[in-house]
């Protein structure tokens, strides 16, 4: 069981089960909603998300065509995307975790319109988009 809240606590959330795909998004969207050089996110299925408090603080933000982006109302936490075509999948955005997730980024993606004032220097592969074919985890 992993668990998740906002900044001002008045949201906060459970996942039964694990968080998968975890990788830095650097894409402009993301650099902005997160006000950061990067968004760090991972997959989780909506079956095994559940609300403990605060939902009704949630507000959505359609930030592309069938994307929105969900944020605390009250403190502005960005904690996850949901996805229109996806209805199973949630993107959780890995920073409203308060609990470790065992997996680690794979990746970074968009990196062809990062931040020019940050440097990737972790030796995680990098794309200008989002891959097509799944990654694996670097051996340990």
């Amino acid at each position: 069981m992993l668990r998740g809240s906002c900044l001002c606590q008045g949201v906060a959330f459970e996942i039964d089960g694990s968080v998968i795909d975890l990788l830095y998004c650097h894409c402009s969207m993301c650099r902005k909603s997160h006000g950061s050089a990067f968004r760090a996110r991972g997959k989780v299925r909506t079956a095994d998300f559940r609300w403990v408090r605060g939902e009704a603080l949630v507000r959505f933000y359609e930030s592309s065509p069938g994307t929105h982006r969900g944020f605390c109302s009250v403190c502005g936490s960005n904690l996850f995307s949901r996805f229109d075509d996806k209805p199973k999948v949630l993107g959780l955005a890995l920073g409203v975790l308060d609990d470790d997730p065992v997996n680690r980024p794979l990746c970074h993606v968009f990196v062809g319109s990062k931040a020019p004032w940050h440097e990737i220097a972790d030796g995680l592969p990098q794309f200008d988009e989002l891959p097509t074919r799944p990654l694996e985890p670097p051996p340990r």
